[in-house]
């Protein structure tokens, strides 16, 4: 973890500093813009909103705060796209999302550092992601040559039948924080690699990034109204949600984030049936079992969790060891995290962890470390707020972890392990497997009859088998239960933005 060589004070000082200075680079950025983007305009609406620097606090841009006319003004302009973009071919699709891709590359730095600065991720995480996000771009440009119908033959002599795969139409994109580029070029790039148009709504608290891939999806040559953003603060959030979802001309909404949030919005879009898609919340088991190689268990662990200071969907949130290795585990893992993670800023070098998003998500690791100890839980390394800053949190290891304690029930979303001691295999398949989602699972063995069992019982969309990092553009990325709907990523992914058509031709 970072050394506090520095008094609070005077680290306080040398953060807010270090924002101003990047303020200042946002500023004289062409990438950087604060208007809502709607039919290949740059639009102003009449109130802004302010994005912090979850570091320090600290102002980096006021943005306009679009409502549900700029939404309805957005969405009408992608309506109008769509009726030209649908019929233009596969194959000038796929070269205008390649010029994209390509100008994403020639811009990466400076897209990794936007997000750096709205979420706070360290900037190695911030490039990684930034070539993440790419490569859906890159990945869907290929993908749209590849929308194959079928021909199905015929039980009578005089018809013929075909299939065919057509855009849906509209489709409304609502992203997260976490990930505010990848989360929208996952979704996007499929959507146009289809023929769709689309309208994203970013989170409020990380829209730079939607609004950087506007400006080089603008000068990648995507047509008018073919890509539109609507960015707006968290008040009105609710009424442009709504909007999206109850507009007639959206044919298609997706959406990543919690699964509360994903309840409402299939509610609203059930009104006029509209094809949906969504990742929803996690609560990833990690497993490791007696037979497992305990130093790349660590290494795979360490990994899961603490990427993007535990603020992905897909991180663990409960450990499971068995009985035999349980305590070498825990005495390897804590020293793990204390000799490889490094708190600070996300401008540092050499910073693993970053802040949490804002001080709700730093309330909420502290409420669930509060309560697994006054269960009796053992706080074997981190447990309170780093003095970095309000936003910050030590990485966390707790050991004697029961199921009751809230840890276990709900994902925590930041930097805290909490372990489980258990026994047999069906006690940890059991476990894993009580939970009404299912995204990810990961787990670790080096018995082979018992890799199949357990990666075939484990009631999840995705299973790291001896990995701890299991995304990527080429695999289905999505879940079960009330993980969600539908996959994203993959050869899969596009599909959630086509119609399937039979056509039968009679009287041949």
């Amino acid at each position: 973890m970072a050394p506090r060589l520095l008094l609070p004070h005077r680290l306080r000082l040398w953060l807010s500093g270090l924002a101003r200075g990047y303020s200042s680079e946002l500023a004289a950025s062409p990438l950087v813009r604060s208007d809502g983007y709607i039919g290949g305009r740059w639009v102003a609406a009449r109130a802004t909103f302010p994005v912090l620097e979850p570091a320090t606090g600290a102002e980096l841009r006021r943005v306009s705060d679009c409502g549900p006319s700029e939404c309805r003004q957005a969405v009408s302009a992608a309506y109008d796209a769509f009726c030209s973009w649908r019929e233009v071919p596969a194959k000038e699709r796929s070269a205008l999302l390649r010029k994209w891709h390509d100008l994403m590359i020639q811009n990466k730095e400076e897209l990794a550092r936007i997000i750096t600065a709205e979420n706070g991720k360290p900037l190695k995480e911030a490039m990684g992601e930034t070539l993440y996000s790419a490569g859906f771009v890159e990945w869907f440009s290929e993908e749209a040559r590849h929308t194959y119908g079928d021909i199905i033959p015929s039980p009578v002599r005089d018809r013929r039948l075909l299939v065919l795969k057509q855009p849906v139409g509209v489709a409304a994109i609502i992203t997260p924080w976490n990930f505010p580029s990848a989360m929208i070029t996952r979704k996007v790039a499929a959507a146009l690699a289809a023929g769709c148009t689309v309208v994203v709504k970013p989170a409020e608290d990380t829209p730079l990034s939607a609004l950087a891939l506007a400006e080089l999806a603008d000068q990648a040559g995507i047509p008018a109204g073919v890509y539109n953003v609507v960015p707006c603060s968290k008040e009105k959030a609710p009424s442009v949600g709504e909007a999206l979802c109850t507009d007639p001309l959206v044919a298609k909404i997706s959406f990543t984030g919690s699964t509360a949030t994903g309840k409402i919005l299939l509610q609203h879009a059930a009104g006029t049936v509209k094809r949906v898609s969504m990742e929803l919340g996690g609560h990833a088991p990690f497993i490791v079992f007696d037979s497992a190689d305990i130093n790349k268990a660590v290494a795979g662990a360490l990994a899961s969790k603490y990427r993007n200071s535990g603020q992905t969907c897909v991180c663990t949130n409960r450990f499971l060891v068995q009985k035999g290795i349980h305590d070498t585990f825990v005495k390897k893992f804590a020293e793990a995290i204390q000799r490889e993670l490094r708190v600070g800023s996300g401008f540092q070098e050499g910073t693993t962890q970053g802040p949490l998003i804002n001080e709700k998500a730093v309330e909420k690791v502290e409420r669930h470390v509060s309560d697994a100890v006054s269960k009796g839980a053992h706080i074997m390394t981190g447990g309170k707020r780093h003095n970095y800053g309000k936003n910050f949190f030590e990485p966390t290891l707790l050991s004697n972890v029961t199921t009751d304690m809230l840890c276990t029930q709900e994902e925590t979303f930041g930097p805290l392990a909490p372990v489980i001691k258990f026994d047999t295999e069906d006690e940890a398949v059991s476990i894993a497997n009580s939970t009404r989602v299912g995204l990810a699972g990961y787990f670790y063995s080096q018995d082979p009859a018992q890799i199949w069992r357990v990666a075939e019982r484990l009631e999840v969309g995705m299973v790291g088998v001896n990995e701890g990092l299991l995304s990527s553009v080429e695999c289905p990325f999505g879940g079960v239960k009330q993980s969600g709907l539908g996959r994203e990523g993959s050869k899969y992914g596009i599909d959630e933005y086509l119609e399937i058509k039979y056509l039968c031709f009679g009287g041949l």
